[in-house]
């Protein structure tokens, strides 16, 4: 069963948006996960050169019309877990995921459970992004094996987090467990599981780009979320959004697999505030859809 046609897939349905290309007076339809309302802002907690708190990070993303927020966070922002859960509910901002990184057994990992404990006490259904230790899993020489070990994981999680209305996506993050063929293998071992997914990242997929677009094809039944980035293989890990050489071509990729699942936009830049990010990414992410539309108009009889 296809995760993303679950409960989160409601958010990103099939249906189109009509909208005005800003180029042209012709009109273009606009897939609806890729309108501003429906975009998942990444990283932008930690990253943010301006060091928001809860309420100042909220009302910068109702003020730039973002509704969704994957919550990124360190040991320092623990204290106002509660405090950043009231500013969203407040702006009524989704808290689309919440970011996890655990051991390989979730279930007596600290760090995890103190996650699930706060989901459960504040009654909260979302997404857990979870990072698996690449480093551990590499110790062990057999790939079957390994892969046997991070579903266990990620299954011990998703059954913890069934009862509170939550999901569990693996997040990609480089080394082998990020691999799409990996990923896939480790959901299709998690098939009886209705709540696991896969949430991929571009900017940790440099070093893929080469299976792709076959590669989302087969990741597409699991995804959860698929994060964008400004891409140029070779390049900087992070860029904004059509700053890339790839952009285009991810985007084309996307629309050939026909997603329609939540998409996500980063900052991830230390040296800048996280508005200025989010808004470089937006303005480049327009301009790759018109240009998408111009292509189109130029092709059609």
């Amino acid at each position: 069963m296809p995760r993303s046609t679950a409960k989160w897939g409601q958010v990103a349905c099939m249906s189109m948006i009509v909208f005005a290309a800003v180029a042209s007076p012709a009109i273009a339809q606009v897939p609806d996960n890729l309108q501003v309302s429906q975009l998942v802002a990444w990283c932008i907690v930690p990253f943010d050169a301006a060091e928001r708190g809860p309420e100042q990070r909220a009302a910068m993303l109702a003020d730039l019309g973002i509704t969704r927020l994957a919550y990124d966070w360190r040991e320092k922002h623990v204290p106002t877990w509660d405090a950043e859960l009231d500013a969203l509910q407040a702006r009524k901002i989704e808290l689309t995921a919440f970011w996890c990184s655990s051991s390989l057994e979730p279930a007596k990992d600290p760090g995890t459970q103190r996650i699930l404990q706060f989901l459960r006490r504040r009654n909260v259904s979302t997404q857990l992004w979870i990072m698996l230790p690449d480093e551990q899993l590499a110790q062990t020489k057999s790939e079957p094996e390994r892969i046997r070990l991070a579903a266990l994981a990620i299954r011990q999680l998703a059954e913890q987090a069934q009862p509170l209305g939550c999901q569990v996506g693996l997040y990609n993050h480089g080394g082998w467990v990020g691999k799409p063929r990996v990923l896939v293998g480790i959901m299709e071992q998690l098939d009886d599981l209705d709540n696991v997914g896969v949430v991929y990242n571009f900017h940790h997929g440099h070093h893929d780009l080469d299976a792709f677009p076959e590669a989302l094809r087969e990741l597409k039944p699991y995804l959860l979320c698929l994060n964008l980035n400004g891409t140029t293989v070779g390049g900087p890990k992070i860029l904004p959004l059509g700053a890339g050489e790839q952009d285009a071509e991810l985007l084309q990729w996307i629309r050939q697999v026909e997603y329609r699942g939540p998409v996500g936009i980063l900052d991830h830049r230390n040296e800048l505030d996280a508005r200025q990010s989010l808004q470089e990414n937006l303005a480049g992410l327009q301009r790759l859809i018109e240009r998408s539309q111009a292509t189109e108009r130029s092709r059609a009889p």
